[in-house]
């Protein structure tokens, strides 16, 4: 696989949320899953005094920029660049620009890869979150998204529930 590297969009201002919705869509239509990983829109934990009440509020980081996790080539440049609401990629001309690791590592953005020891095929048990203590076999895994898929006794059902590596250790 290609390597992937963080860049940053440009959008109209006001439109982050919507430039990371439809890019989403788009993924999922165009099954480019394996190419563009994941988009963000960077949030901070603000406390404001509005009528002498303090309130904590999300904000947006960088109004006007999302941050997209992806492949470059031609298609995902192509699908991002015509996405409605952006003006481009941040970088001299139309050559977009990877964050380096150092400008990530402010935003709280990890790229270490988790070095698991379970596969598909093996029986874990979830350690964490609102699966805890529930045993399944590996159906899937995504190494890039650090996610593995297993299927879960669900209302008399299995049904296939997506856990990050950090929550499930092998049998």
């Amino acid at each position: 696989m290609a390597e992937t590297n963080w860049y940053v969009v440009h959008t109209y201002s006001g439109y982050e949320n919507k430039v990371k919705a439809n890019i989403d869509k788009t993924i999922e239509n165009r099954h480019l899953e394996d190419q563009i990983l994941e988009v963000r829109v960077p949030m901070q934990e603000v406390v404001e005094l509005k009528n002498g009440a303090k309130k904590q509020v999300q904000k947006k980081m960088f109004p006007g920029y999302v941050l997209i996790n992806m492949v470059m080539n031609d298609d995902t440049w192509y699908v991002v660049r015509n996405t409605r609401g952006v003006t481009g990629f941040v970088g001299p001309g139309s050559k977009p620009v990877p964050l380096t690791e150092a400008e990530m590592r402010p935003l709280g953005i990890r790229s270490e890869e988790v070095v698991v020891d379970f596969e598909e095929g093996d029986t874990v048990t979830v350690i964490g979150g609102v699966w805890k203590d529930t045993v399944g076999v590996i159906q899937n895994m995504n190494h890039n998204k650090q996610i593995v898929t297993i299927n879960v006794d669900l209302f008399g059902r299995e049904t296939p529930v997506e856990i990050s590596f950090a929550e499930v250790k092998k049998l």
